[in-house]
C-alpha cells in the first residue's frame, strides 16, 4: 500500500504563484511516477503534470507547460509543483497519484488517471481575481 498526501495549496490573487508538494510512502519513492491532477466544481479531473521516478522525463498538459513546472527530490520523498502567474481558472482541488510504476511506455499514459493506483485527498488552490 502507498500513502500518498499533498501540502501547500491555499488562497492566492492572481498572478501570484504557489508551489504544491506531494510525499509518498510505502514503496521505494524512485520507483513511482508521481502525477498531478486538479478538479474544479461541475467539471471532471483533469491531467495537469506528471514525472517519471527518476525526475528525468517531466510531462504537462498543453495549457499548463509555459506556468507550471513539476520536479522531484527522491532523497527527501517529494515531487514539487510550481505554478507560476496563477489566473482565477486554476482555481481547483489538485490531487496528486502515485503511479504503478516508475516510468510509463507509451508516454500518454503520464496523463492517465488508470495509470496511477494511489491518490491524496486533494489540496485546494484558490485564485482570486
Amino acid at each position: 500500500q502507498v500513502q500518498v498526501k499533498e501540502s501547500g495549496g491555499g488562497l492566492v490573487q492572481a498572478g501570484d504563484s504557489l508551489r504544491l508538494s506531494c510525499t509518498a510512502s510505502g514503496r521505494p519513492f524512485r520507483d513511482i511516477a508521481i502525477g498531478w491532477f486538479r478538479h474544479a466544481p461541475g467539471d471532471v479531473r483533469h491531467f495537469v503534470a506528471a514525472i517519471n521516478g527518476g525526475g528525468s522525463r517531466p510531462s504537462y498538459a498543453d495549457a499548463m507547460k509555459d506556468r507550471f513546472t513539476i520536479s522531484r527530490d527522491n532523497a527527501k520523498n517529494m515531487v514539487y509543483l510550481e505554478m507560476n502567474n496563477l489566473e482565477p481558472d486554476d482555481s481547483a482541488v489538485y490531487t496528486c497519484a502515485a503511479g504503478v510504476a516508475a516510468s510509463f511506455s507509451p508516454s500518454s499514459l503520464y496523463s492517465s488517471e488508470n495509470a496511477y493506483a494511489y491518490w491524496g485527498q486533494g489540496t485546494r488552490v484558490t485564485v482570486s481575481s
